[in-house]
């Protein structure tokens, strides 16, 4: 048998079977930032671009991405997630997004936590990009996950 997951015997894509597992508590984290001109992240910061709260537009389309992550992602899972919060940092020449996804379920929320932050530095892009068309979305990764058969895992710093 294949050792990846989403493979049948014969190669052939198929959704993983967690019928078997137990529900269980489950949480990811995920971070990304994104690389900006400093007269774009003075305008983010002072609530002072055309379209509007960038940020708060950020966080709704990050936590209804997360919420929609298995019609985005093939053969990821439909989950009823019990949380979802974003956060942003300013930093010298960036934001940082950072997502926190829980659920109690037989499968994990790592997908939605990393959606969530992808979905919530387009959306920062876009509303934005009129000031800077340059902006660089970077380092989006998983941070840490909580929960599972494979237990607790953290992300080492600078590293994947």
């Amino acid at each position: 048998m294949s050792t990846l997951t989403h493979l049948d015997d014969s190669g052939a894509a198929r959704m993983v079977d967690v019928g078997g597992k137990p529900a269980t508590a489950r949480v990811a984290l995920a971070g990304g930032r994104i690389r900006m001109s400093d007269e774009a992240l003075q305008a983010i910061r002072a609530g002072a671009v055309a379209k509007g709260d960038v940020l708060a537009a950020a966080r709704i389309a990050g936590i209804m991405a997360a919420k929609r992550t298995s019609e985005l992602i093939p053969l990821c899972h439909p989950l009823g997630l019990d949380a979802v919060t974003i956060d942003f940092t300013f930093e010298t020449d960036a934001i940082a997004a950072t997502a926190t996804a829980s659920v109690t379920a037989r499968t994990g929320v790592e997908m939605e936590s990393i959606t969530a932050v992808c979905i919530a530095l387009l959306t920062i892009y876009d509303m934005a990009k009129s000031l800077d068309k340059a902006m660089v979305i970077e380092a989006v990764r998983l941070l840490e996950k909580r929960g599972g058969k494979s237990g607790d895992w953290r992300a080492t710093q600078g590293a994947g």
